[in-house]
């Protein structure tokens, strides 16, 4: 840290942030996903917060460095709540010596296992919070990528045809552990023979977050409000349903296969996924005819994403505990998706 500290306060670019005077501290921040998060602290007080790619993943995280921003850059000046990204540098002629970016600090927190505060209190302030999650991926599904420069995020022709066949891939990899073959759900093959035969005609083109839930956004401390959208790593062009899709796999209520606990509580007050669906086809003009396949879409991606931690827990590279939970939350999914599948 005191090499960093050292080196942001020769660079040129300081000048041009926010506050005043040298940086006086930098000390580590929690979360993040793939990426170092760290609180900059000018000699004036002012705060901001430096982003540098996890040096241990190598070119994956590079890779998910630039994507993340990529998305923050396209995102400046539409209302999609997120945090504004002052400055940021790739390898080349970087005074750190690699990529980072300097970002605004957001006043707020992210929810994680029970609600803090009001959220915990009053039931209205859950269900106002859960609208304007949807309310975020909402706006983010109305950005023209094209007409804000996000057009390199991905390649969105043949998205929707593409989902099922990369991650039975990826899925179909992890059979060459003899330990994971013996726990793999049965229904993978199935849920993805459905879903190559449902595919809807390719929609709206849009920015799509990737892993849009509560723990990837910060609430308001004193409204039941969205601050911010965090964690772009895995945002790319395809359509945006996914995002909505993607936040109703954490969602639980009645006639739900057993098994799957809230992420949060107290979850009493939450409205219902056909409100929240409705909500967001209200607000973006979306036709939400195929969304059916997004949920179960939504599903059987998670699923692929969650069995990676069970098979690397059962090769030894991974703790085992966590690759169990995962698992299980794994197996809910799969049972949820073939509840998707069977209804009319």
């Amino acid at each position: 840290m005191t090499d960093t500290l050292a080196l942001l306060n020769d660079w040129p670019g300081l000048a041009g942030l926010p506050g005043d005077g040298p940086v006086a501290e930098l000390s580590p921040l929690t979360g993040g996903g793939q990426n170092i998060l760290s609180l900059l602290r000018r000699a004036d007080g002012t705060e901001l917060v430096l982003r540098m790619p996890g040096r241990h993943l190598k070119e994956r995280a590079a890779d998910a460095f630039r994507r993340e921003s990529g998305a923050l850059a396209a995102l400046a000046g539409t209302d999609v709540p997120h945090p504004r990204q002052y400055a940021h540098s790739g390898d080349d002629d970087s005074p750190l010596g690699g990529p980072f970016s300097i970002l605004e600090k957001i006043d707020g927190f992210t929810p994680q296992g029970r609600f803090p505060g009001r959220y915990a209190e009053d039931p209205d302030w859950r269900r106002r919070a859960a609208f304007a999650l949807v309310d975020g991926a909402a706006k983010l599904a109305t950005v023209d990528p094209y007409a804000v420069g996000a057009g390199e995020l991905g390649r969105p022709e043949g998205w929707v045809e593409r989902q099922p066949a990369r991650y039975l891939r990826m899925l179909h990899g992890y059979r060459g552990s003899a330990a994971y073959r013996e726990t793999e759900s049965p229904h993978v093959d199935a849920v993805a023979a459905w879903l190559s035969a449902h595919t809807p005609k390719q929609g709206r083109t849009g920015i799509v977050h990737g892993d849009l839930q509560f723990a990837n956004v910060m609430l308001s401390h004193d409204a039941p409000r969205l601050a911010a959208i965090i964690d772009w790593e895995m945002a790319s062009l395809g359509d945006p349903l996914l995002d909505l899709a993607w936040i109703l796999t954490a969602w639980r209520e009645d006639g739900d296969p057993p098994g799957g606990e809230p992420y949060l509580k107290p979850w009493d007050g939450m409205p219902s996924r056909a409100e929240l669906i409705a909500y967001y086809a209200e607000s973006t003009g979306r036709d939400i005819s195929a969304f059916r396949w997004f949920e179960v879409l939504a599903c059987f991606r998670l699923a692929a994403l969650l069995e990676g931690s069970w098979y690397a827990a059962v090769e030894g590279r991974r703790d085992r505990e966590t690759g169990e939970a995962m698992h299980g939350y794994a197996q809910w999914l799969w049972a949820k998706a073939r509840v998707e599948m069977a209804r009319d």
